[in-house]
């Protein structure tokens, strides 16, 4: 892609396997997440449930040079130390040819499967983000954090927001997909979108985020079959419908909603059916209607931004999904992401955008949105 500016709006970091027994409050200690050896691979492990390896730090490009070799399992001395330490990340975004990155965890957002004492949860989310706002530190102009945020209270939930916010951190991580009875169109989050509005600071709805009983518990890794995997947009689309259908946007006009890691393909169909659905069925008890003249797809397109990774295929369709809405990300330094041939990649798959197309996609939405 010549050397024109490239921001990664989903980068990762990987967790120090001390950091979170360290660091959380004494009486969470032994509760928190842990990084315990089995067999010969390391594994995390929190309250009493063993959770994944080390996938999403190990082998990071094998991908590309001998994909057969893949295991999901590994040990901490094999992950990559980019993952851990702000200087060495900086240099392998250099290597990678990717000028700023906007980073989010790595095993922190699988409490959200995991962990269901609330307290519990927002002391392991408190402990990430002061640990993230240090990594960002030392590169104000490449590195940029996301905070996590556990919502089940939603005024707490602001609180930690606000504090996030001070540390310098550029948006915020909430469940893809709710607690059962506390879907996204409810109003007890009216206060979280007005002051992440406020703010000016974006919610985030990255995958594999759900909270307990939604049908998405990683806590059991026999759930992660292949086909689990090919489906993890059904989950954003349904938090994005409820929230478009319950008129957040209307009331929140400069309120921003990402779907992170869900790639894009599912958009088109997606925007075709809520239109469909708010025209043309007929409105049940309870559904909302919009006060002003604009189509469930318009707010989408004004206030929802998407995060890909590598679909050509949603590529192609960019102009049904709006090329203003569309976000790249390495997914650094995880198994699947494009390290180190992220420009190789990005060249082959927008060979069709314009100029300006490539810009917006690789570089100035990401700077819009996060405030880069």
């Amino acid at each position: 892609m010549g050397r024109s500016r490239i921001i990664s709006a989903d980068s990762h970091v990987f967790e120090l396997p001390n950091l979170y027994v360290d660091n959380c409050e004494a009486k969470f200690k032994d509760r928190a997440p842990s990084v315990i050896r089995i067999e010969g691979a390391d594994w995390w492990v929190c309250d009493g449930h063993k959770m994944l390896s080390l996938a999403g730090g190990v082998q990071v490009g094998m991908r590309f040079e001998d994909p057969e070799k893949l295991t999901f399992t590994g040990t901490y001395e094999n992950v990559q130390p980019g993952g851990y330490l702000p200087d060495e990340h900086v240099k392998d975004m250099d290597a990678d040819g990717v000028d700023a990155g906007v980073v989010f965890p790595s095993i922190g957002f699988l409490m959200y499967n995991i962990v269901q004492d609330s307290q519990l949860l927002t002391a392991i989310f408190r402990t990430y983000n002061d640990w993230l706002g240090e990594f960002c530190t030392p590169f104000p102009n490449r590195i940029k954090g996301i905070a996590l945020l556990n919502v089940d209270n939603v005024q707490e939930g602001i609180s930690e927001l606000e504090r996030c916010h001070k540390l310098g951190l550029v948006g915020a991580l909430i469940p893809v997909y709710p607690p059962v009875g506390k879907r996204y169109g409810s109003l007890e989050y009216e206060p979280l979108w007005a002051a992440a509005q406020d703010l000016g600071i974006s919610i985030n709805l990255h995958v594999a985020t759900n909270r307990p009983g939604t049908g998405q518990e990683l806590s059991d890794i026999d759930t992660l079959t292949a086909s689990f995997r090919a489906n993890l947009d059904y989950w954003v689309r349904m938090s994005l419908g409820d929230i478009i259908f319950n008129g957040v946007f209307e009331r929140y006009p400069k309120l921003r909603v990402g779907a992170v890691e869900h790639e894009l393909s599912w958009v088109p169909y997606f925007l075709e059916r809520i239109d469909y659905a708010y025209t043309q069925e007929a409105p049940r008890e309870g559904w909302y209607r919009f006060k002003e003249a604009m189509l469930p797809s318009d707010y989408f397109h004004r206030n929802v931004f998407v995060g890909f990774q590598q679909d050509g295929l949603g590529v192609k369709l960019r102009n049904i999904i709006g090329v203003d809405n569309l976000q790249w990300g390495s997914d650094y330094p995880h198994q699947e992401g494009t390290f180190p041939k992220s420009r190789e990649i990005l060249e082959e798959i927008l060979a069709g955008c314009t100029e300006e197309e490539k810009a917006k996609i690789t570089c100035h939405n990401a700077e819009r949105i996060y405030g880069l």
